[in-house]
Formats: structure tokens, sequence, C-alpha cells
């Protein structure tokens, strides 16, 4: 293990006296011990700014005493992105009270559909949320096993370039719960085994010079000229500000690199580990739009690729703030709620959703919030040749793969952070039994692995997924994991796959994504593939949500005096 560096702002010291359309499955070798909150990390001694201690034994282990301690928040109240977040947040909490609250019906209990029954219900309305499963959280849902160990449907990291969604865990009162890490990106290197490549970005400049710093200090993946090619090959970017980025939509990563000059080891020694986490598919398929818009945040904001980790799991730590909000102002969310069939007025207009139990849900308005794939299933004939959904067939989910092991003994080779496999296979990983507090474990690791590029393996037995992650895994842990299991052994996996994630983000898609306010009247949509200056991610959801719940309450007289019209009517 890399010896950890720079400043810190969030780690743990531990002392230790000795050695649906997600499917999901599980296998177990062994019975599991019971999972503690703690980890290890020695040689490494930190000041502490919010802290814990524990003390506890285990079947066969002496006794350890562990002192967890995170990372301070930084410093991005004062940031112009999160000052315009907050303000477009405020908007729905100043804005007059109805007279009449709308009932507004919206489908899909995701981040984006519960941002936005969150932010409907601040302007006083009576959103009705309803999810066709029985888990909160759609694409960050998470679950249970019957040890009482959960695993996820994705790896999620919050980015400091996040300033909707740090709002969010503000307004909710829970900034608490995300556990920051150091300033640093970490790069498997795959030529050497076992060995780690590092960005570390210094408190101490402002950006972009922190990040200008941290690629200029790492000689391990970059050479010289290609450092140089690469920040020439940027300048038209950097000075072209974001109509240059959205100019880029129509070329892949791999094609916009090589008509800068950038030579192609730059996109397979960085690239390719950042398209495959920002989007699960490879340079060649990516558009390059996606990644200007990621090194955009990263490289104007200080603290823009500083990551925190929520600190267990994202139904219960996040999800659930949101829920108990909007219902203490009088909204509904209501679980096992599938849709059926969106049926239609004369006019076209929504009449009601029909779920799959037989009960009709009416409202004032309608909002789809569930995956872009799903509304096109539901999508009623006679709106299919409307140009406005017509587009939205270019918009398809792309296949994802999570994977969890538990291991039975812990890792040493990892870090209290995200890590860029570099692998053919996998994504980004993270031990999370060091990283996220309910999941602390001093004894067992717990890898969660992002599996992708997925598309060849989604229909892939299990056994065959865990077989292939094993090899990867032997070359990040030469000394400790072995394809064959001769050294650390499996107690357990789980493998969650999602064959319709975020929309796959090739080139000449940003023309298709939709604004939240469709032209049928009072039907909205709100989801991150619909138009937004983020990528496919939590904070597009967020801020997708809010341009939605924004239409909404703008369009307050037209669906009220709607709504008195279809009642009228309703009584001859």
């Amino acid at each position: 293990m890399m010896s950890l560096s720079g400043n810190v702002s969030a780690s743990l010291v531990s002392t230790i006296t000795s050695r649906d359309s997600i499917n999901i499955t599980s296998s177990s070798s062994a019975k599991l011990l019971s999972f503690g909150r703690a980890d290890s990390i020695t040689g490494h001694q930190f000041p502490l700014a919010r802290s814990y201690s524990s003390t506890k034994r285990g079947r066969n282990v002496t006794p350890l005493k562990v002192v967890c301690v995170d990372y301070p928040r930084p410093d991005l109240d004062n940031t112009s992105n999160f000052m315009e977040a907050a303000y477009l947040s405020s908007i729905f909490r100043a804005s007059p009270r109805p007279s009449k609250p709308l009932n507004i019906v919206i489908a899909g209990a995701g981040l984006a559909g519960l941002s936005t029954a969150k932010y409907l219900a601040d302007a006083g309305h009576k959103p009705i949320l309803l999810e066709a499963r029985d888990v909160l959280g759609g694409k960050v849902a998470a679950w249970k096993d019957k040890d009482g160990d959960w695993y996820e449907t994705g790896l999620h990291i919050f980015f400091g370039a996040y300033p909707n969604v740090q709002n969010l865990f503000g307004e909710l009162g829970i900034n608490d719960r995300l556990q920051w890490k150091e300033h640093s990106m970490i790069f498997a290197m795959p030529n050497k085994p076992g060995e780690f490549s590092r960005f570390d970005f210094p408190d101490v400049l402002p950006a972009p010079l922190n990040g200008i710093w941290a690629i200029l200090r790492n000689n391990e993946m970059l050479t010289w000229p290609e450092k140089v090619k690469f920040a020439i090959g940027l300048l038209p970017a950097m000075l072209g500000g974001q109509p240059y980025v959205e100019a880029q939509d129509g070329l892949s990563v791999q094609d916009w690199m090589r008509q800068q000059g950038i030579p192609d080891r730059v996109t397979t020694e960085v690239f390719i580990a950042m398209s495959k986490a920002l989007n699960f598919i490879n340079p060649d398929e990516l558009s390059m739009q996606c990644i200007l818009i990621a090194l955009n945040r990263f490289l104007q904001e200080k603290h823009g690729s500083k990551i925190a980790f929520l600190d267990g799991s994202p139904p219960e730590r996040l999800c659930k703030p949101i829920v108990e909000h909007i219902e203490s102002l009088g909204g509904q969310v209501r679980l096992n709620s599938r849709i059926q069939k969106i049926e239609l007025n004369k006019d076209g207009t929504v009449r009601n959703f029909l779920l799959n139990d037989g009960n009709i849900i009416k409202g004032d308005a309608y909002v789809f919030a569930a995956p872009v794939d799903i509304l096109k299933l539901l999508l009623p004939e006679d709106w299919k040749p409307i140009p406005y959904f017509k587009k939205l067939d270019k918009l398809v989910g792309v296949p994802v793969i999570n994977v969890h092991i538990w291991f039975d003994r812990k890792l040493r080779n990892t870090y209290d952070h995200l890590l860029f496999s570099r692998s053919p296979l996998l994504s980004v990983y993270a031990d999370m039994s060091v990283t996220c507090k309910e999941y602390y474990d001093p004894n067992r690791s717990m890898l969660e692995l992002v599996f992708a590029p997925a598309e060849e393996w989604i229909s892939r037995s299990d056994s065959d997924i865990i077989d292939a992650t094993m090899s990867e895994l032997s070359r990040l842990f030469p000394d400790e994991i072995a394809a064959d299991q001769s050294k650390a052994k499996i107690l357990k996996y789980h493998v969650v796959k999602t064959p319709r994630s975020v929309y796959k983000t090739v080139p000449d898609c940003e023309p298709c994504r939709p604004l939240q306010r469709s032209p049928i009247e009072g039907f909205y949509l709100a989801g991150d593939y619909t138009k937004q200056k983020y990528l496919a991610s939590m904070e597009g959801a967020v801020l997708s949500e809010k341009f939605c719940a924004q239409a909404i309450v703008q369009d307050y007289d037209l669906l009220a005096a709607r709504g008195e019209v279809i009642a009228e009517a309703s009584l001859v």
C-alpha cells in the first residue's frame, strides 16, 4: 500500500493487537462472523475532527480498539454553483402558498422522483409518489441479506461538484452522513500489480492550480510530453466554456483526443478509467461532452473532485429522510405501486395512472420520474408520433453490474477511498468495510465493485461474473487474492444486474434529451436523462427534478384552472 499523503480531511485509525429490471443473486460459502462497525488502517495517525471508538472481541481474535475519524466537510457553501443551487431551492420555500394545493402524481421513487416530491411539498403542494418496488432509491436502491448486510445497486460517490445534492443534504439536516475522503484520485497500475498511482490535490492552492499541480506531480501514468500535448488539447475547452463543451457531443472521447493531437496512451492510461466510471462504457463509445463536463467541474472548483461516501445504505440514510420530509408536509409515498398504463382523456391529456393492482390514481398534474426505458414502454400510442417523445428512441439505458464480495480476511492493499481499477472488466471499487461506517469490519473486507462495460456479461451466470472478477482482483491484490481462492477465500457474494441503468451517453444524444415540461398539458418528466447541464448522475437527477418542480409551480394557474374544469365536467 502506498503511504497516504496530503492534507487530511477524513480517515480512520485503528489499533489492532492481532491479525426486477434489476436481478439480484447471492451465494455463500461459509457462515459469516457478525460485522462490526470498525476498520483498520495501520501506520497512519491523523488529527481527530469527529471520532468515536469501540472495543470488540471476535471469535479467534484478540481484543482490538478502533478509533474512527471523519475528514471535515470541505468549504462548499461559498462557491457560485452551491449558491445558485441554494437559490433554486429557496424559490420553492418562498413561493406564495397556493390557495388550492395541487395533487401531483409522481411515478418513480428514485432520487429524481423523491426530490421532485420534496420540492413540490416545499412549495405547498401535495405530491403522491408511486414506487413500483418495495424499496426506495431507484438506481441507488439497496437491500439487506439474511445476515443483515447491505448490498447495493451501485457504488455511489458524492462529489464536491454536486451542488444540488449537497444542498439537499443540508436542507434535510444530514450533512454529517457524508464521509469525506482526502482529496485524491487513485488509479491501479496494471503493469505493476498491487501498486497504485495518485493524483493529490493540495488544499493550499485554488482551482484550477490544485488540479494542474496534481497532474504535474504524477509522473507514473503520463510522460511530460504527453502532459503537454494533453494540456494544449484542452485549451479550446478551457477558453470556449460551456458552448464549446456542448459542441463536442458529436465526437467520442477517442475521436476527440485524436483530433486534438493527444496521444492514444493518454486515453488508455487515464480516460478508459474515467469513461467507465462516468457512464460504464469505453472511450470509443462515450461522448466527449461527458468527459469535458466532468473536467470542467473538477478543474474549475477547488473541491469539485473531492469525494464522500454515504455512511450507510442509501435507502435508509438518504431516501428515508426525504420521505419523512415529504410526509411531514402532507405528501404521500406509496411502495409496491407499479403503473400498468397511462390512460388518456379524449384530448390526449392524462386522465389517470392505472396500477397493476387495478387501482386508479388521479391528480392535477403527473410526473414521470422513472428511467427513460420504462417511460418508452408505457408511452401511450397517441403520443409516440410527437417529436418530443419520438426523439427519446436514441436514449437507451446502459447495462451495469454491481458485485459485492465478502472475504475471510482483512485485505491490506487498499485505501479508505474510491479506487480506479483500470481493469478491462472492472471500473471502480472500494473496500466498503473501510470506507463506510455502517459497513465497517476490523477483520473482514467487503469489496464493492462496478463491473463494466457489462453488455457482454449481463446475461452470463453469476459464477462466471465472480470468476472473472476474482481473476481481475488477483492482479490488484497479487499477494492476497488468487483466482482459485488459494489465498483470500470468498465467504459470500451478491451480484446485482441492472440491464438498463443511466442512459448511454454516446455521441449526438444531447439533442434527444427532453425538457421537463412536455407538450402534453399537465404531464412532466424528471430524471437525469432530461435536459440539464450535469451528467447522467445523482446531481443530474436532483437538478432535473428542481427544473420539473419549477415548471409545475410556474404552471400553477393553468393546472388549477384545468382541475376545476375537469371537476365540473365530472359533475355533469
